[in-house]
């Protein structure tokens, strides 16, 4: 991501209808979201998940079946067919942005045979803990691929390549137990939640088997020499031992000589000394997305007026560490009914987009619910598309100069950008969580004209003879006024 202003557009959510259209609505939208200022475009998974054409992507049974063979009753994907995830790839890239395909290397679900294998029981709540003496289970831990026939690799995932199992065990009472493989041992490289939470869900890879990485980057340089994308989003990195998603990236990277690979991970954690850690483990060899924000901006939709929005970037990565950051308000996890459930209230979300899309620092992501919106009766999401884009645009002409922070207390804060020689504009920026009210800030331009971008108020302001102005702001709300030429 070499765009100082770039923004990343997550171009799904867990809700979408089953009907396989996602990928060509992509590709007839992609010169749009580039007009409208999208410099990159995150893909649902692709993969074949074990729930056919009903599974969101993360379910992964085939990492090789793109839409294009007759497994799990369905060729196409929930999104569409390889040839439209192909098509939709070639568009995005076509028209100026970037392609983020989304990989998930942690877990196969839905085996094509059962074989036995040894296990132990451990303690959900402490994998650390064995509740059980080694005894036999039947697992779903034989995957060929009879669909697919051997194209594209011939590899054969079989009980030696996972260390632990869920309720993908062929078990009458197999529901919330976790089964570790009794002579395998879990990776000290993961997140210590849960004593470790190496196992998250369905057949758990273990990446300490030199077939099972071989086999890991043999796929890796495939799908990128296959789609010619030109970035990563990696699921569930808290679940993986780091020191393995390092020397992938870095072995998939070296196969693609000719072009850069960008790489965001997903490490879900409140914690910016965690996600520091991770960094530091995996020597930057990605970016994180910044959930401490995004918990932040949970909490303050939920406190209204009561949080302090002058500490709402304390203990964030994009304050500890601005580049290695993804900025974002809410995501296919975090929305509604899912298992990380911290949905930001529809009323802050344009103050938080405010927060992330014009500012400088991090990269933002924009979330395709906020965006579009949904009619989902039981999930239903609004669109703030209106505001976004108008964000968006004054995110491109206007986020340019110093940057001064105001604070009229701490429901009350703004702040002003003051443009530079090749772009004079400037842009104000006020944001109350209390009452309607007015922040007055230095726009060292004399009678200069200011107009608000999301369209609360009407009526223009002028600066006065001594550079100052007085920027009003809905209760809240949040307004944008840019000044007029």
């Amino acid at each position: 991501m070499s765009d100082p202003h770039g923004v990343m557009f997550q171009f799904f959510e867990w809700n979408l209808p089953n009907d396989g259209t996602l990928f060509e609505l992509l590709a007839r939208m992609a010169p749009e979201l580039h007009e409208r200022g999208f410099t990159a475009v995150w893909f649902p998974p692709a993969m074949k998940g074990h729930s056919g054409g009903f599974d969101v992507g993360y379910g992964v049974y085939d990492p090789y079946d793109l839409g294009e063979f007759d497994q799990k009753e369905t060729v196409r994907t929930k999104y569409g067919t390889r040839e439209e995830f192909l098509r939709a790839v070639a568009a995005v890239q076509a028209n100026g942005m970037d392609a983020y395909l989304d990989v998930v290397m942690n877990h196969r679900m839905g085996g094509d045979e059962v074989e036995e294998v040894t296990v132990v029981e451990v303690n959900p709540d402490n994998r650390l803990q064995t509740v059980s003496d080694p005894y036999v289970i039947r697992a779903w831990s034989k995957y060929f691929f009879p669909g697919r026939k051997g194209a594209h690799s011939d590899f054969v995932w079989n009980r030696d390549h996972f260390n632990a199992f869920g309720a993908d065990a062929n078990q009458p009472d197999a529901s919330g137990k976790i089964y570790r493989v009794a002579d395998r041992a879990f990776s000290t490289e993961v997140s210590s939640e849960f004593g470790n939470f190496d196992y998250l869900m369905g057949g758990n890879i273990d990446h300490t088997q030199e077939s099972v990485r071989s086999e890991l980057v043999r796929w890796g340089t495939w799908l990128l020499e296959t789609t010619g994308a030109r970035g990563l989003r990696l699921d569930a990195a808290k679940h993986i031992s780091h020191s393995f998603t390092k020397e992938w990236l870095e072995r998939v990277r070296a196969s693609q000589p000719e072009r850069e690979i960008f790489a965001v991970g997903e490490y879900w954690s409140g914690s910016v000394a965690e996600l520091e850690s991770y960094l530091g483990a995996t020597n930057g060899s990605m970016r994180l997305f910044d959930v401490p924000l995004h918990f932040r901006f949970h909490e303050a939709s939920e406190l209204g007026r009561e949080y302090d929005l002058r500490t709402i970037f304390d203990e964030t990565l994009v304050a500890k560490n601005p580049i290695a950051a993804v900025t974002f308000v809410d995501n296919h996890d975090s929305q509604a009914g899912q298992a990380l459930a911290s949905p930001v209230k529809d009323w802050f979300k344009p103050i938080a987009y405010a927060l992330i899309l014009l500012r400088a620092e991090g990269y933002p992501c924009v979330f395709f619910g906020d965006y579009f919106g949904n009619d989902d009766e039981e999930h239903r999401l609004v669109s703030h598309r209106i505001v976004i884009d108008a964000m968006l645009q004054a995110r491109a002409s206007f986020l340019h100069g110093e940057r001064h922070e105001y604070a009229e207390g701490p429901s009350l804060v703004g702040w002003l950008m003051t443009g530079d020689e090749d772009h004079p504009g400037v842009m104000a920026v006020a944001i109350s969580t209390g009452d309607e009210a007015a922040i007055t800030m230095q726009t060292f331009r004399a009678g200069l004209e200011f107009r608000d971008v999301t369209g609360a108020y009407e009526e223009s302001i002028h600066a006065n003879v001594d550079g100052t102005a007085s920027f009003p702001v809905r209760g809240g709300s949040v307004s944008v006024w840019c000044s007029v030429k």
